[in-house]
């Protein structure tokens, strides 16, 4: 298991396959392991990197102060680990909010982005009475006891999920933190990351389930694909959230056509 260490903190990540690299960043109460279908699929193509953030699977927790900067200043301690240079770097919803904000403080280490399902910061995607809404499910999720803390999502799948995406998803969210959820919601909430959409200078895709009820297509993508320069959206059709594990094949196909035509 390669690992890396920033300020004190074991940053965990799993490496397969050879060619340029490919990052991925998962979403909230998961880790790597959301990314098995991509390790397992894109590795004969792309060296593949899917890390457990700080506070998730492997690596070590978060402190209380931990903001969006330090993320992105870890991921971006992984990507130099690697040693391959400038990566296509991909981000699932709250993980694409980490990956803007790499690219904000580190853009030397950004080849491509790739914008999953994601969010410029709640605050800067959702109507504020939704941020709202959401923060106060968190903290009632939260509040519970510890012995019954399951922290699942809703509107994560379009239709019935996969039978096995259902296994994997409940055997992360048992591993998920209390702590790092705290302050992945705390960071969410107050966060806008607007102003850098049209600062971005690399080709950018925006891949997107069209029944997303999370991170809806209309207008949290279409905004995305108006305020960058070099963006470019895909929808996958029938398509919830979680569209990596949902629509495995078609994600994939996508994903490696747009960074080999880029690398």
């Amino acid at each position: 298991m390669p690992a890396v260490r920033v300020d004190g903190i074991e940053v965990a990540y799993d490496r397969a396959g050879r060619g340029p690299p490919l990052v991925l960043a998962h979403a909230a109460t998961t880790d790597a392991r959301l990314f098995r279908p991509q390790l397992a699929e894109l590795a004969d193509e792309f060296t593949v990197i899917a890390w457990d953030e700080p506070g998730a699977g492997r690596s070590s927790d978060v402190p209380p102060s931990f903001t969006l900067a330090d993320y992105a200043r870890c991921l971006a301690s992984v990507i130099e680990d690697v040693g391959l240079g400038p990566a296509h770097v991909l981000g699932l919803s709250w993980g694409g909010t980490v990956v803007l904000e790499l690219y904000r403080n580190h853009p030397e280490l950004v080849r491509t982005l790739l914008l999953v399902d994601t969010y410029a910061g709640w605050k800067g995607s959702l109507p504020p009475a939704e941020v709202r809404q959401r923060v106060e499910g968190a903290e009632r999720m939260l509040a519970v006891p510890a012995e019954e803390f399951a922290p699942t999502l809703p509107g994560l799948f379009a239709a019935e999920p996969p039978a096995d995406a259902v296994r994997l998803l409940s055997v992360m969210s048992a591993d998920a933190r209390a702590r790092t959820i705290r302050t992945e919601l705390t960071i969410m909430a107050g966060t806008d990351q607007r102003d850098l959409l049209p600062a971005i200078e690399v080709p950018t895709l925006l891949l997107w389930g069209e029944l997303d009820a999370r991170s809806p297509v209309e207008p949290v993508a279409r905004r995305f694909l108006e305020a960058i320069p070099e963006a470019t959206l895909v929808v996958l059709p029938g398509i919830g959230h979680l569209s990596n594990v949902e629509a495995p094949d078609a994600f994939n196909r996508t994903v490696r056509e747009f960074c080999r035509a880029r690398s």
